[in-house]
């Protein structure tokens, strides 16, 4: 799973390059998510946007990579399709992140 990792000003974006996020996938997110954060601004967006499937496995990925977040740097998610925000809704995770509709929404709030 190769991510797509951006500086937008004092905000780092990253994107999976696949569509799918799921138990294939979610070892090698978790590695790759750490590297990212770990070189990261203080605000991370997550661009959902290009995924199209998330199972348990990647939601799990997902909320996991918390766990490498630096003090005082946040996650926050964008662009989440439609069969990703539901997994995000039915399993309430949608409470743990702060979601954007897109990107540039995430760029324009304020951390």
């Amino acid at each position: 799973m190769e991510l797509a990792v951006r500086d937008e000003g004092a905000v780092t974006v990253v994107r999976p390059a696949e569509a799918r996020l799921d138990a294939m996938a979610a070892v090698m997110f978790k590695d790759r998510m750490k590297a990212a954060l770990e070189g990261g601004a203080a605000r991370v967006v997550l661009d959902l946007s290009g995924v199209g499937f998330l199972d348990s496995s990647g939601l799990g990925a997902v909320v996991a990579a918390q766990r490498f977040l630096r003090s005082g740097q946040v996650l926050e998610l964008a662009g989440l399709t439609g069969a990703v925000e539901r997994v995000f809704r039915l399993t309430r995770m949608d409470r743990m992140f702060t979601i954007h509709a897109g990107v540039d929404d995430a760029l324009r709030a304020t951390a």
